[in-house]
């Protein structure tokens, strides 16, 4: 595949489209690294949309993301990232205003927007905190978590204090394969108490109204690798989403993504943000994506016939099975349909 094509003949995922949101974890970068192709494909998106970043990262602050950023080679301000701390604090206005005392579960990301929000920040409950908010940094240990247990012990409806999470997001990629992410965290505490977090961040819509107003989005799409959060979260915001296979989920997750959790654009890299996206057509049944055809046929999936790219036989696949409307576990599915030579951190 060139880097990008000129050739058009069916419009691409960018066409029409003002503003850019990107995920940054398995869509930019898997740890320090860049992943191959993102920064000269966003690059050359930059040219006809404004580009924006959506993370629900909150280890780090905003300053620190572009930095990142840039120094891989993209043209990045601070104000150009939506943080999942930066959503935190836009629900925690709402439900406890400032100035008050805020135990901050978390690291550098969360203390920092906590702080610019005017709350004080305190690591104990013995402080006697007004709320809690819980995001993921690596130095986060038990006793964290314990405190946060300590002081969320009554529950709300009986006078407790609120408990906001930045994000639930169970895993998160690294250069080394998935570790585990602020959800488990998050699951700790909740075992530990019996309650349930408030959560700002995807796949819930404070992250994206901030996003979407912030940059003024009349037309916007959300490129994530997550179904979960990020799909899921697009979808709620009512915006356009591509779903990038560099990343979490992989072809059989797609082909068994419940509704309200299907991308508008199923991508193999970035540079597919700049070619013609193929239309699925169908016909008899049969689901078409350039060369590729797929029907679902009582419970069996059968390839009608196959294309020269794998990720169209994945975009048929899809297609027909979402348009069966049967669970994906009751189906007989080809391995061939769920091939993965898509790259991965």
């Amino acid at each position: 595949m060139a880097l990008f094509s000129r050739k058009r003949s069916a419009p691409t995922p960018l066409d029409g489209v003002d503003t850019v949101l990107a995920d940054l974890d398995g869509v930019v970068y898997a740890g320090p690294g860049a992943l191959p192709f993102a920064v000269e494909s966003l690059n050359e998106a930059a040219k006809s949309a404004r580009l924006g970043y959506i993370t629900n990262n909150a280890a780090r602050t905003d300053a620190s993301v572009a930095e990142h950023l840039s120094s891989l080679g993209l043209h990045v301000e601070a104000t150009d990232v939506v943080t999942s701390p930066q959503a935190a604090m836009r629900l925690m206005a709402q439900i406890v205003p400032a100035p008050a005392t805020i135990l901050v579960i978390g690291g550098d990301g969360l203390v920092d927007e906590v702080q610019k929000a005017g709350y004080t920040v305190t690591r104990s409950a013995d402080d006697a905190p007004s709320a809690v908010v819980q995001g993921f940094a690596p130095e986060v240990a038990w006793t964290d978590l314990a405190e946060a247990a300590f002081a969320l012990k009554l529950p709300e409806d009986e006078g407790g204090i609120p408990w906001i999470a930045t994000n639930t997001d169970w895993t998160i990629p690294r250069e080394r394969g998935v570790a585990p992410g602020n959800g488990t965290l998050v699951s700790a505490v909740h075992t530990a108490i019996g309650r349930l977090a408030t959560v700002a961040g995807k796949p819930e819509e404070p992250i994206f109204q901030e996003a979407l107003a912030r940059f003024g989005a009349t037309k916007a799409l959300f490129i994530g690798d997550r179904l979960d959060t990020d799909i899921m979260g697009a979808s709620r915001a009512g915006i356009d989403s591509a779903l990038v296979l560099t990343g979490i989920d992989r072809p059989k997750h797609v082909l068994a993504a419940p509704e309200g959790s299907r991308p508008t654009y199923i991508l193999g890299d970035l540079r597919e943000l700049h070619l013609p996206y193929p239309e699925v057509t169908q016909q008899d049944g049969v689901f078409r994506v350039n060369g590729a055809a797929v029907r679902v046929t009582g419970a069996d999936v059968e390839i009608v016939a196959e294309s020269a790219e794998q990720i169209d036989l994945l975009r048929a696949g899809a297609a027909a099975i979402w348009a069966s409307g049967t669970p994906v576990f009751v189906l007989r599915v080809p391995e061939r349909l769920y091939e993965d030579p898509f790259h991965r951190p």
